[in-house]
């Protein structure tokens, strides 16, 4: 099977997901930190709708299947692994709910023979939601409540071997521990070398550095951004300037296409804005060509 990614906005080739599963479907919303929106009904319907849009950009669609562990949150394939142009790195998720995800992970990687280069063990948390290519040889990497020094040293040393250098930022508080604030909740490339980005959120050494790579950036709304408990940030890209974002967000909808971005849309109201997850969230890109 081909494999290997090392960019954010190269055409997707291959792709993972998992249907929300029946942890999800009988969740405890305080439990899980889900929010007003959470309805089970209609989980499963957002996600079919979600799927129909990779399957019509392209892309190969996997499924890593439906049993989720009993963990509510595995529907959300970004986080419990990372891959890179040499493989697969197994993460450790730092919600404690979501611990021994990456087990998945891996079973699903050997099923397909798509090598797994590497794993974060011990106390260190990692997850994928912290991470995102700047371009194939840079990775830029969140420290904060999802991602520890540890994590960061382990997957720094990962990276390293493959000629890659890991840049790090802090993330700020915001809501505080229990909510998933990401480094990807502030920031989702959409094309080559332009960015959507929570201006406000972004760590000052992140924007120094996006701008002197050339970046062009693209500010979503802060009345949104709050709205949305941070998700009208989460754009994924499915190829250089064509995304995919949850549908209902009109001001950065309208941001993306003023800039020529070519935008897709499902409603997500419940699986995404309910379970703090968005369409990047929802995907483990396995495969993406220039």
């Amino acid at each position: 099977m081909s494999y290997g990614v090392s960019s954010m906005t190269d055409r997707l080739r291959r792709v993972v997901v998992r249907q929300p599963g029946p942890s999800m479907l009988n969740a405890d919303p305080q439990k899980w930190h889900y929010g007003t929106s959470f309805n089970p009904r209609d989980v499963t319907k957002n996600h079919a709708a979600f799927v129909s849009l990779l399957e019509e950009s392209g892309a190969e669609v996997l499924q890593m299947g439906n049993d989720d562990g009993g963990i509510a949150d595995a529907v959300f394939t970004y986080d419990a692994s990372l891959m890179t142009g040499g493989g697969a790195i197994l993460l450790r998720p730092g919600k404690p709910l979501r611990q021994g995800e990456e087990e998945a992970h891996r079973s699903f990687y050997e099923a397909h023979d798509i090598p797994v280069v590497g794993a974060i063990e011990g106390d260190a948390t990692a997850e994928g939601g912290d991470t995102f290519w700047l371009d194939d040889k840079t990775l830029a990497v969140g420290r904060g409540y999802r991602t520890n020094d540890e994590g960061i040293r382990q997957l720094t040393e990962m990276m390293r071997e493959q000629s890659v250098e890991t840049k790090v930022f802090d993330l700020p508080h915001y809501q505080g521990a229990e909510a998933c604030l990401h480094l990807m909740s502030l920031v989702s490339l959409v094309d080559t070398r332009t960015a959507l980005v929570c201006l406000p959120m972004l760590p000052v050494g992140l924007l120094q550095l996006m701008t002197g790579m050339g970046y062009r950036l693209i500010e979503t709304p802060m009345d949104e951004f709050e709205q949305t408990a941070t998700l009208n940030t989460n754009v994924l890209a499915t190829a250089p300037g064509q995304c995919i974002m949850l549908d209902g967000i009109p001001k950065t909808r309208a941001a993306l296409e003023r800039d020529g971005v070519t935008v897709r849309v499902f409603d997500g109201n419940s699986l995404c804005i309910g379970c703090e997850g968005g369409p990047t969230c929802l995907t483990r890109p396995i495969w993406r060509t220039p």
